[in-house]
């Protein structure tokens, strides 16, 4: 069961017993949190430790273009053994190489966001993607992927696909070895 926003009204104690409530039933078998400060989940871990409960997972958004949870979210994570299931690893596609020019951003309903991620370091990030897929015989997207999946506490990254062939690709990162030079150069 995933707390998918925070309430930042509502006290720790109040939501963790809920929840605890819930899964003592049966009517749930684990839970989660989805976009909750690093604060505030701590203040959850900590009251769902009180009552002996756990929480099983955190969903972020975390990619090579969005690594704010690494400062305090992913340590929490990895110290008390939550499982990090990230979103949007792609970036909405940037990652995948798709958006390069201003002109590829009419590719897809989602073009119109990748300004932010044209601008500053997205060039940059492309560029030792597409290096790395070079050297391993991988896509950008797979070594993207092969990135978040090799970070501690990462359960599994979640991507989005519009096709049957883009999954299969995006699975090809299961088969990607990032050396340490690699993940020091993304």
């Amino acid at each position: 069961y995933w707390l998918h926003r925070d309430d930042e009204a509502t006290p720790a104690e109040e939501y963790v017993s809920a929840l605890e409530e819930l899964q003592r039933a049966g009517k749930i078998r684990a839970f989660g949190a989805s976009n909750f400060k690093p604060g505030r989940f701590s203040e959850g871990v900590a009251a769902a430790k009180v009552r002996g409960v756990r929480f099983d997972a955190q969903q972020p958004e975390y990619n090579l273009m969005n690594r704010e949870i690494e400062a305090e979210l992913m340590p929490l994570c990895e110290r008390e053994g939550v499982s990090l299931l990230p979103y949007y690893g792609l970036a909405s596609g940037y990652l995948t190489g798709k958006y390069r020019t201003e002109a590829d951003k009419a590719k897809s309903a989602r073009g119109g966001r990748m300004d932010k991620y044209m601008a500053g370091k997205g060039p940059a990030v492309l560029a030792a993607l597409d290096s790395i897929a070079a050297r391993t015989d991988a896509t950008p997207a797979q070594i993207a992927l092969a990135w978040i999946m090799a970070k501690p506490a990462i359960a599994a990254p979640i991507a989005s696909a519009t096709s049957v062939a883009q999954v299969s690709e995006l699975m090809g990162a299961l088969r990607v070895s990032l050396s340490a030079a690699d993940m020091a150069e993304l």
